[in-house]
């Protein structure tokens, strides 16, 4: 597999994307969001996602340029409709609004539909952490095919729908949660396809309701499994509040409309740390309790505890310094793509 710098990648993933129609802003947008989702080790959520980006655009299923509204606001409350725009660059606005919103009124909060898929999630709550806010986002995928089955059942119904929530802190890696509700997210099958490999057992069901480590029985009637193993109907419990919020609270409703077209929605909030204690006291408060963490002796077979982000945060800084390790397969559909749009010599592809 190549292993490719950050700044290239982001070059490449823009330059694809602009090609495809999107603007220079929204290009940006998403090639940042996918390269920064492989710099936290989230590959599935990285550049192999920007083939199926210019899919659903040639699709008319993202709408390059379309332009966000807001439906109705308050001073702390926003709803947005995306008109089908790139869910990067739109949740990012709608993010960035409700900071400022909180900035005044301390707590704000907004929800989102109609828009292409988020990407990483934590994205949007980093943004608030780094203004010395609380940043919590959930997400959905509308009435778009379902991945996930609930707990005791072998079809889908629900999404993987994440959660994230970030912190800010005096500590040199992030603070933050970033998980799916499902036992993985879909992104990793993908992957494990991609690069041949099994997975574990209690990520997927096959067509008839029983558990495989076959990763391509997932496109062939499968479903993703809850997260909780045998407890699985926590992670269950978990994505239909999610589905609440981000489906039903959006309007954006529940089941499978007949399309298929993905539609994220979001419900995000943000609390303003200096409204309830002073600032700098928190985030060190949030650090030495880190530390608190993390001074348990390990147990057997463990490595010693890491505190949520901070793996993320360690992968980071690795990977800006050797480089993206990209899966075969998806290097060439990048490079296929460069060759379609007459960009594999700019980009040095050929």
């Amino acid at each position: 597999m190549p292993i490719v710098k950050a700044d290239r990648l982001t070059r490449i993933s823009a330059a694809l994307l602009r090609a495809a129609g999107a603007s220079e802003e929204e290009a940006d947008a998403v090639a940042i969001g996918c390269v920064n989702a492989n710099l936290a080790g989230h590959d599935s959520h990285g550049v192999i996602a920007v083939p199926t980006y210019i899919d659903r655009i040639k699709a008319g299923h993202i709408v390059p340029g379309a332009t966000w509204s807001i439906v109705q606001e308050s001073p702390t409350t926003t709803v947005i409709d995306g008109h089908w725009g790139f869910g990067f660059h739109v949740n990012a606005k709608a993010m960035a609004l409700t900071i400022e919103k909180a900035r005044t009124a301390n707590v704000a909060a907004c929800t989102v539909f109609r828009q292409s898929h988020v990407g990483r999630l934590a994205a949007y709550p980093l943004m608030a952490m780094r203004e010395g806010m609380i940043g919590i986002a959930t997400a959905d995928s509308g009435r778009s095919p379902k991945h996930v089955a609930p707990f005791g059942g072998k079809e889908p119904r629900l999404g993987t729908n994440p959660i994230s929530i970030a912190v800010p802190s005096d500590l040199e890696a992030p603070f933050y949660l970033d998980m799916a509700t499902s036992a993985v997210a879909a992104g990793k099958i993908q992957l494990a396809v991609a690069r041949g490999e099994e997975i574990p057992t209690g990520w997927i069901i096959d067509a008839e309701g029983r558990h495989t480590t076959d990763p391509t029985q997932y496109r062939k009637g499968g479903a993703l499994l809850p997260l909780g193993g045998t407890e699985g109907y926590k992670g269950s419990g978990l994505a239909a509040m999610v589905e609440v919020l981000c489906g039903l609270l959006t309007g954006l409703g529940f089941g499978v409309e007949p399309t298929g077209r993905h539609n994220d929605g979001c419900f995000m909030a943000v609390f303003n740390v200096a409204a309830f204690r002073p600032l700098q006291e928190f985030k060190r408060e949030v650090a030495e309790f880190a530390q608190y963490l993390k001074s348990t002796p390990p147990s057997e077979g463990s490595k010693g505890v890491y505190y949520p982000g901070e793996i993320e945060g360690f992968r980071e800084q690795q990977r800006l310094r050797d480089g993206i390790e990209i899966e075969d397969a998806t290097w060439e559909k990048l490079r296929t793509l460069a060759r379609d749009y007459r960009l594999d010599t700019v980009l040095d592809l050929a």
